[in-house]
């Protein structure tokens, strides 16, 4: 036997020869199959202990037609509010053995057309959808699908879970009204949570029938847009005192634009972001910022996904998860 030989990785087949079984009956004993008789199925176990074999997921997908694997598909690497979530799935989904695949829509992009394309040939068992589903994403899916966060495009037979944002946002909005402030802006970006906050932020200020600022930068939620929708908002309305961001890293621009506009916070701006980062309790701001409890929504969103393996006719539902205002040193009353 060559070097190369003794290198190789032993497969199946090698397991097969070494229990002398087919490798039919190594696929029944891999996939744990009632049907072997315990000394065939010693005969194997005893073959790959000397061999030293593992396994591959994907042969265990081909011999079991399940691969154990969820695929999550995000927008934003850096959106912080997705570390929360896949969190939340990997504690839920951990003991029941499945592992998390995550993807972006740049992802393989120059092998699959979309993350869905990727998981698919992978064979995972089900897909979370934590970004603004496309048409050419939804035409690939053939396994249980979960929308984790509140999104414009509806996922035909798709349960959905997140965070109550429009809850979210008068609680925001509230905090700076009882704490005096009149004069509030908003800093918003593209996508159904965000165009939700920002609702929620309207009919409250029009509920007491005060005027709704609000700015877009250049139309995501990422800390420039936030920089750039605050100037808009601190140039135009300069009586603003208080501004509530779309999310935390929105927030962070804010906070420079206020600097950069010689304002003080919380003395002469407040600020409230979104999310609870960690990036919210972090010594530099001290953000006050509403906890959307991703954790909680990540391990919903698990829990709706195993129920769907289980169901996958069941009628789709709808959870929502309920937001917590914390408060911090980013907000005071007006001066």
């Amino acid at each position: 036997m060559t070097q190369e030989t003794n290198a190789r990785r032993p497969n199946i087949y090698d397991v097969a020869t070494a229990a002398g079984v087919s490798k039919s009956l190594v696929s029944l004993v891999l996939r744990g199959s009632p049907g072997v008789s315990p000394a065939r199925r010693a005969a194997v176990e005893d073959a790959m202990e000397r061999l030293n074999y593992r396994p591959s997921r994907a042969a265990s997908a081909l011999a079991g037609n399940t691969s154990k694997t969820i695929g999550v598909v995000l927008d934003d690497y850096r959106n912080l509010w997705f570390v929360g979530l896949l969190g939340g799935m990997h504690d839920e989904l951990a003991p029941h053995g499945y592992r998390v695949a995550v993807a972006d829509p740049s992802f393989n992009a120059h092998i699959d057309r979309t993350p869905v394309d990727g998981f698919m040939s992978l064979r995972v068992d089900g897909i979370v959808i934590a970004t603004e589903p496309s048409e050419s994403m939804l035409g690939g899916i053939d396994v249980p699908v979960v929308v984790a966060g509140n999104r414009d495009v509806i996922v035909p037979g798709a349960d959905i879970v997140a965070n109550d944002d429009l809850a979210g946002a008068r609680l925001a909005t509230e905090h700076l009204l009882e704490l005096g402030h009149r004069e509030i802006g908003h800093v918003t970006g593209g996508g159904g949570a965000a165009r939700l906050r920002a609702q929620g932020f309207e009919v409250v200020m029009h509920e007491r029938g005060l005027t709704a600022h609000i700015a877009q930068g250049q139309g995501l939620t990422t800390e420039s847009d936030g920089y750039q929708a605050a100037l808009k908002l601190l140039d135009e309305n300069p009586s603003i005192t208080a501004i509530f961001a779309a999310n935390d890293t929105m927030a962070f621009g804010a906070a420079g634009a206020a600097r950069d506009r010689g304002k003080r916070i919380p003395e002469d701006l407040s600020l409230i972001g979104y999310d609870n980062s960690p990036l919210a309790s972090a010594n530099l701001l001290r953000l006050t910022t509403i906890d959307d409890r991703s954790g909680h929504v990540g391990i919903e969103a698990a829990r709706a996904l195993l129920g769907r393996l289980k169901e996958p006719a069941a009628p789709p539902r709808t959870v929502l998860v309920g937001p917590e205002l914390v408060v911090r040193a980013s907000t005071a009353a007006p001066a």
